[in-house]
């Protein structure tokens, strides 16, 4: 499993010209699920994503985690995290899971992170074509994979 993580101002995401969710600010996350990710790679990555620790302080330390910020999460599908460029230059998505075994994973992600939160996770739609809008703070950008536990 696959994240990557984007403090934002703010985020939405547009399915055929239709606002389907908003945050304002918090974490933009979008999620990559490859073949054999276990619960067990979920509950870790979820917990780092509540834990990771990337809003400022006080002293503008970036040391606060997105509840003690007051932030919200939006959480979108995207199986191209997992795309290879190894061979050609056509990208290759063998390592993404087929939608019978993400969609369950995306499910229980989104249920997980909104226990944790303490309040509902917004987000897009797995597979639908979606429009997303941000405004990156910072920038601040992160990339976590959940086999690498990094």
């Amino acid at each position: 499993m696959r994240v990557v993580v984007q403090r934002v101002l703010e985020c939405s995401v547009h399915i055929e010209g239709a606002l389907k969710a908003h945050i304002g600010h918090g974490l933009l996350v979008y999620i990559g699920i490859s073949h054999g990710d276990a619960v067990e790679d979920l509950e870790w990555l979820c917990g780092k994503l509540i834990r990771l620790r990337v809003f400022p302080d006080d002293r503008g330390v970036m040391n606060k985690d997105v509840i003690e910020a007051g932030g919200s999460i939006m959480l979108v599908s995207q199986f191209t995290l997992h795309a290879s460029t190894r061979k050609g230059n056509r990208p290759s998505y063998m390592q993404a899971a087929r939608p019978e075994e993400a969609i369950p994973m995306y499910l229980r992600a989104k249920q997980l992170l909104s226990e944790r939160l303490g309040k509902p996770v917004q987000s897009g739609e797995f597979g639908a074509d979606m429009k997303v809008g941000s405004i990156n703070d910072g920038p601040v950008t992160i990339v976590i994979d959940s086999v690498l536990r990094e």
